[in-house]
């Protein structure tokens, strides 16, 4: 399995698409999970009163919850193999707390699937305004997932129609290329989740479609370098003290490559310190570069210097740390509308911190970039907008065009994710 490329792949779509039932059988067709749970899934499933509808779709809903209500909420952690690629599949759930999931790190996603239905009517409410296929949509472009499939579901509904295929594909097609997406390099697959038509294996019932199964089409992705090259940038997810070793933090490498004796700088606080030694899953290792989650001991930085949300770096490249900055954000939730002044608490990394949107700059067409409106009063559901932000202190954050990886964020309020972001520009930076 290690030696093949690996990628994240993320499910996403709205709630009653089909996500998880397609994804459930597409494993079993692979011979990831074996036909007796689906089984045992199945005489449960009648158990609830829910029929064996939802059979395939408790392999990713392995949450007792979950199963009772019949939706998705956990990030079900499963792995694959293509021919060609690893795949950790990242069912996301068909609301608001996948959106937090996907922005502070577990689904760095490399590339995504997105579920739309060939029932009618469904695809219509999926991709209208509010709609999660729609939002979902936007906030993978937003947050730099540039590889999309998208499955079209449910094609046994209508009898494997060609028909009922275009319609949905139609839609679609506006939906992906309204958030940016290049309608060229975006594959739609005709399939049935339920019946697992052209999930593995190519389907008998649609001689109209040549195209490629879900699987041969996950060959055709890429997988992006490394940032090695680029300077250090470790968030601290943990700081433990160990007895007899001493500070120990915890933390994923998310750019360039670090090794014992290195000298090194903890942000905001400045503390300058050497790296002693590195390890993962309690193996010591010479050296720990972007990707890997490692554990690592300091010399000379005391454990008031450094806490989670700190971000580790090279002295001569230190980490940036913001007063305030410019950002471009999405809202996807609501009740009203957000005017200047709203504090509500950013999720960036490992970093939580409440902050303000001191001020709105411009409102601006999410598909295009082109500005709507200077200065907009508020922003309601939908708006995208060129604002300014202010932790309520000091905060590591990059660039998103620098740092990918530390430039995106949410803004979390009343238990549900309010906004989706890109850092553009540190207007005020803090030096320490």
């Amino acid at each position: 399995m290690a030696d093949k490329p690996h990628l994240n792949l993320i499910v996403t779509g709205h709630i009653d698409n089909g996500k998880s039932t397609t994804m459930g059988h597409f494993l079993m067709d692979l011979g990831v999970v074996d036909e007796r749970t689906i089984a045992s899934h199945a005489s449960e499933s009648e158990k609830t009163g829910k029929g064996d509808t939802f059979k395939y779709a408790w392999v990713m809903d392995n949450i007792k919850d979950e199963r009772e209500r019949g939706i998705t909420i956990d990030l079900a952690f499963q792995k694959f193999e293509s021919p060609k690629y690893f795949f950790t599949l990242i069912d996301a759930p068909g609301h608001r707390d996948f959106i937090k999931n996907m922005i502070t790190g577990a689904s760095e996603a490399d590339a995504a699937v997105l579920v739309l239905s060939a029932k009618e009517g469904e695809t219509d409410t999926a991709i209208a305004a509010g709609g999660q296929a729609r939002e979902h949509a936007f906030l993978l472009k937003t947050l730099g997932v540039n590889q999309l499939i998208v499955a079209i579901n449910k094609m046994d509904d209508s009898n494997y129609s060609e028909e009922a295929f275009k319609v949905a594909k139609e839609k679609g097609e506006k939906l992906v290329k309204s958030v940016g997406y290049k309608l060229e390099n975006v594959p739609f697959i005709p399939v049935s989740g339920w019946k697992g038509d052209n999930l593995v294996k190519k389907s008998e019932n649609m001689s109209w479609y040549s195209g490629k199964t879900l699987l041969e089409a996950f060959d055709d992705f890429t997988v992006s370098e490394k940032p090695i090259g680029k300077p250090l940038r470790v968030p601290i997810q943990d700081v433990y003290t160990i007895t007899g070793v001493g500070t120990v933090p915890v933390g994923r490498v998310e750019t360039g490559v670090m090794k014992a004796g290195d000298k090194i700088v903890v942000m905001p606080s400045g503390a300058p310190g050497e790296i002693k030694s590195i390890e993962t899953h309690h193996t010591e290792m010479p050296s720990a570069e972007a990707g890997d989650n490692i554990g690592f001991n300091l010399r000379g930085v005391e454990k008031k210097d450094i806490k989670r949300g700190d971000v580790l770096g090279s002295p001569d490249n230190p980490p940036n740390v913001a007063k305030e900055f410019k950002a471009q954000i999405i809202v996807i939730h609501h009740p009203t509308a957000i005017a200047p002044g709203y504090t509500p608490v950013m999720h960036a990394h490992t970093a939580q911190v409440a902050a303000t949107v001191t001020e709105f700059l411009q409102k601006i067409n999410p598909a295009s970039g082109a500005v709507e409106e200077e200065n907009p009063k508020f922003l309601k559901v939908g708006d995208s907008a060129i604002v300014k932000i202010r932790p309520v202190r000091p905060t590591c954050i990059e660039t998103f065009q620098e740092f990918p990886e530390m430039g995106r964020f949410a803004l979390r309020d009343m238990g549900a994710t309010i906004a989706a972001g890109i850092v553009k520009e540190i207007t005020e930076e803090y030096k320490p």
